[in-house]
């Protein structure tokens, strides 16, 4: 009887011991899910669609704006989310609820991420070997191609009389970039997304391209579309028929999908090598 009673109190310290996880990014879902963790999220946002069975987390709101009140009502142990959420934090510690914000802008941030949410949901090991994989996959990348100007470019764009974002010198893609012993094409103290023009690309000249355009099919469009305004510009780019589409919705998600972009990326570089 008396173990009986122990065994009872030990399974309710262990139920009521599960963490109560809010992901209030794609990215942060996405890594708890790979580290096979997704038992312990209570909730995510609207935008948090994959793996599939995200999709059938409670929501609470978007990405900019999630809802307090649905947070409050969940009372979760612990709401992870990223950096540009960190005044929605405060509001959260202030009414006693844990937070974790993460920084996932550039690689090595990246990999802290995935260190620190496995620490917290203790799966140091899957953690581990996560960033292992990712290491590996982006040391793969080195010398393919060597000393190339490459120029990354968000959003699907027809039209290359508007201003282009580009890929800055502080962002994941820098790094990935100069792990492949190239360069970014654009060299500049501007951070995040800098806006170019035409005249701006023609300038710098870059000797690869490549257009950082997810869900292109699901917006009725095609590779070929986005390639075509391009195919007049005087850059080597296209003389050398160096333009790539990255049309997969993982390519602007810094999860640990991110080797999945590495592994399109060392496909670019081996077409590139080629030409």
């Amino acid at each position: 009887m008396l173990l009986r009673v122990c065994l009872l109190v030990l399974l309710h310290g262990v139920l009521f011991a599960q963490e109560r996880i809010i992901a209030l990014s794609p990215a942060i879902n996405e890594t708890i899910f790979a580290l096979g963790a997704q038992d312990s999220i209570i909730a995510n946002t609207e935008y948090c669609n994959y793996p599939p069975a995200a999709k059938s987390k409670p929501k609470v709101g978007g990405y900019f704006a999630p809802s307090l009140e649905k947070i409050l009502s969940l009372n979760p142990s612990m709401v992870i989310m990223q950096e540009n959420n960190a005044h929605f934090a405060q509001k959260l510690e202030q009414l006693g609820i844990k937070t974790m914000v993460i920084k996932i802008d550039t690689y090595p941030s990246i990999r802290q991420s995935i260190y620190s949410i496995a620490h917290y949901v203790n799966k140091e090991n899957e953690g581990k070997h996560i960033v292992s994989e990712l290491d590996q996959k982006l040391h793969s990348l080195k010398g393919i191609v060597k000393n190339q100007k490459i120029l990354m470019v968000f959003g699907h764009n027809t039209d290359l009389s508007k201003p282009l974002y580009v890929s800055g010198q502080n962002l994941y893609f820098e790094d990935i970039i100069r792990a492949s012993g190239n360069r970014n094409a654009l060299q500049s103290k501007r951070k995040g997304q800098p806006v170019l023009n035409l005249e701006n690309i023609i300038a710098i000249n870059p000797d690869i391209v490549i257009l950082l355009a997810p869900n292109t099919h699901e917006l009725g469009l095609t590779k070929e579309a986005l390639i075509k305004p391009w195919l007049g510009v005087p850059i080597n780019a296209v003389k050398n028929k160096k333009i790539y589409v990255e049309d997969k919705e993982y390519s602007s998600n810094p999860s640990q999908r991110l080797g999945l972009f590495i592994t399109d990326m060392r496909g670019f570089l081996t077409d590139a090598a080629r030409r």
